[in-house]
């Protein structure tokens, strides 16, 4: 599976929500200065809550934006085996039921689920529960993480 192509897709779906967040933002923008919506009592919050959301969208787009140059810098190496797993890693694990995935293990802001042929790949950070148990690790380890009522155990299968 090629990291590069991953890393490819993941800045897609980036640039995709981007787009997504900063329309969200000029509609809220909109809405929140159009003079239709200036507040006619004290009960009357349309113009302001419209405010907020505007806001809290910019907040995200620029969330986004960082999010977007961490995985243009990013370039995930080949797997060293002396070092266990680190960023840029892409790892199959096994479920205690048997059950393969496989996860890219990139920078913050890129979690999400992608298609890579026929295989279905989960990105995740090294910031994320299993992204930090999984650091370290080498092929054949246990990855252990705690739940709100159950521990989860998995085998790391292979390591790229």
């Amino acid at each position: 599976m090629d990291k590069f192509l991953l890393q490819q897709q993941v800045l897609e779906r980036l640039a995709e929500d981007l787009l997504q967040t900063e329309r969200a933002a000029r509609t809220a923008h909109e809405t929140a200065t159009h003079e239709e919506n200036i507040a006619e009592n004290k009960y009357d919050t349309l113009g302001l809550e419209a405010a907020y959301l505007a806001t809290g969208q910019a907040r995200r787009a620029g969330e986004i934006r960082q999010a977007m140059a961490n995985w243009r810098q990013f370039r995930p190496g080949a797997y060293d085996a002396s070092k266990g797993i680190q960023l840029g890693a892409l790892v199959c694990l096994a479920g205690a039921d048997g059950n393969e995935q496989q996860l890219f293990l990139g920078p913050a802001g890129g979690s999400m689920k992608l298609v890579c042929g026929a295989e279905a790949v989960q990105v995740i950070s090294s910031d994320a529960p299993l992204g930090r148990a999984l650091l370290g690790k080498c092929e054949g380890d246990e990855v252990s993480l705690q739940g709100a009522s159950v521990r989860q155990r998995f085998e790391v299968l292979r390591v790229y």
